[in-house]
């Protein structure tokens, strides 16, 4: 793969032009930070334009950010589906018109001091498995090209379509619960399909329980293969750029792709950097995406796998020509 980024028919130059470093950083996003903050941040300390993110994070939240850069950003599109795991702090006692600590009280302070482990146990088991969410006013969410917390904003509220979540693993943490004033803190774990609202999952709750409920903090500890273990904080991160040993971060584009794997020769890795289909044998139903590696383990290519033809069919090619 060649990683020069200079124009075509100009030569390179060490100044002008750095070399382009393709892969996904695992940032630690602080509280406070939009996920358009960090993205910015990124681009001036790695020095590159093209960075993107597979998935915002609320500003009150905090932890893994998974951030594409160059090439990776075209990989975006097959990273934002995978799987989330989140640490959260449920406040029961009102509820908030955001849904977190940010908004404004929605009902009055009610006496928590009734709820224990056993009943939060009890009502964690309706929301197990797949269910229906209705996304929250205050989201990124479009409806007709407006985003939903714009709308919000003003003050207006419109109906929205319930969607099919999964929450694939729920449970209540080993934290005693923290009081404040009336209302009674629980941390839960949460493992949940793309799209989930973890702020209406608490609501959800606590409607369960017949209490107003929000959250007060949220963690987002794994986004698919990418752990909060391995993220860097921005500080870290600007640290490491200045020594010049940031690109040690990087995690490959195959590594972050969870897909079925097809190898390829030279003469395949060819043909499929110029968007051409590949002869393969596999049980895989049509339609399947499939990262093709070369010899290297390098990722080439995204393709789709037709059985009819025994066909890989590159969708996105990730090297040059």
């Amino acid at each position: 793969m060649s990683n020069s980024n200079h124009p075509p028919g100009h030569p390179p130059s060490a100044i002008r032009h750095p070399p382009s470093v393709d892969g996904l950083l695992i940032v630690d996003k602080p509280d406070g930070w939009t996920s358009h903050d960090v993205v910015a941040k990124v681009r001036g300390i790695m020095k590159t334009r093209r960075v993107g993110h597979t998935g915002t994070l609320d500003p009150f939240a905090t932890g893994v950010l998974v951030i594409c850069l160059n090439q990776a950003t075209r990989l975006a599109q097959f990273l934002t589906a995978d799987d989330k795991e989140y640490v959260a702090t449920v406040r029961f006692g009102y509820a908030t018109d955001t849904g977190d600590l940010t908004g404004t009280p929605l009902t009055p302070l009610t006496d928590a001091g009734h709820l224990d482990a056993e009943k939060i146990q009890e009502a964690l088991t309706h929301f197990r498995g797949k269910i229906l969410q209705t996304p929250p006013m205050y989201s990124a969410k479009k409806i007709g090209g407006v985003k939903l917390y714009e709308m919000a904003r003003r003050g207006e509220e419109i109906e929205r379509q319930a969607v099919e979540i999964e929450i694939k693993e729920l449970v209540l943490g080993d934290e005693p619960p923290r009081d404040s004033d009336l209302a009674r803190d629980f941390i839960i774990r949460v493992v949940c399909s793309s799209g989930t609202y973890i702020r209406t999952l608490a609501e959800d709750i606590g409607q369960r329980l017949g209490i107003g409920a929000h959250l007060t903090q949220l963690r987002r500890t794994r986004a698919g293969r990418c752990e909060i273990a391995r993220a860097v904080t921005l500080e870290r991160l600007a640290e490491l750029a200045a020594t010049g040993t940031a690109e040690g971060q990087l995690i490959s584009m195959n590594e972050a792709l969870v897909l079925p794997e097809a190898f390829l020769d030279a003469a395949e890795v060819a043909k499929a950097t110029h968007g051409n289909t590949i002869r393969f044998n596999a049980d895989w139903v049509a339609g399947t995406l499939v990262k093709l590696l070369d010899e290297r383990q390098q990722l080439v290519a995204v393709a789709e796998y037709w059985p009819e033809h025994r066909t890989l069919q590159p969708r996105v090619v990730l090297v040059e020509q």
